[in-house]
């Protein structure tokens, strides 16, 4: 599998100051950089934005190479959202749409190279833990998203292996050989993940008396 197509990133220990920063702090960062870009909607907004996330990256020891590390298809979607807006004559928004995107993205990043799984999930099963009087069940949804984090990674993997293995046949230009294998990779995947919660009693419901 492509473990650079992880989209997330990888956490790799470190001793930049990002690294010693509590999770919770972390997440109230990350909020504080992308709720504003997206909430204004300005390119001056968003360049700064992108700037202060890039500058805590850096400064943190990550590199600008591993920081834009996002895998093709992320790339590819920008690009694609960029031209859309040009196409339209909204070069703002060709900016500021994919930009915006960008910026969640890699604050994301900012959070899980930076911060083990465990320690993202603990944070936000505390701050859920309120709902529960609203039938709100935090492990449960910490670990949805845990799955999530897991299964990005290799479904985008899946897709690269896809397109690797077509055009080693010639055959990249048919769409049914690299959707095909990708499908069933992914049915595959979330079987796995179905029985292997099975097995730990996770996701069943009492039987009624």
């Amino acid at each position: 599998m492509n473990a650079h197509a992880n989209v997330l990133g990888f956490h790799e220990p470190g001793d930049g100051w990002l690294f010693r920063w509590p999770v919770g702090a972390k997440y109230l960062l990350m909020l504080a950089i992308v709720i504003p870009a997206l909430a204004m909607v300005q390119w001056q907004v968003s360049l700064g934005a992108l700037v202060c996330t890039m500058v805590f990256l850096v400064t943190s020891g990550i590199s600008v190479a591993r920081s834009l590390r996002l895998g093709w298809m992320m790339w590819s979607l920008l690009a694609v959202l960029a031209l859309f807006h040009l196409a339209t004559l909204a070069p703002v928004s060709a900016f500021v749409r994919p930009g915006n995107l960008l910026v969640a993205v890699l604050c994301a990043r900012m959070l899980t190279l930076t911060t083990p799984t465990p320690e993202l999930m603990d944070a936000l099963v505390s701050v859920l833990a309120p709902l529960r009087p609203l039938g709100v069940n935090p492990d449960q949804v910490a670990l949805a998203v845990a799955l999530m984090i897991r299964s990005i990674p290799y479904l985008l993997g899946t897709v690269d292996d896809a397109r690797a293995a077509a055009r080693a046949r010639g055959l990249e230009r048919n769409p049914a050989l690299l959707l095909t294998p990708v499908i069933i990779g992914a049915v595959a995947y979330a079987e796995r993940s179905g029985e292997a919660l099975a097995a730990r009693g996770i996701g069943e419901r009492p039987l009624a008396d």
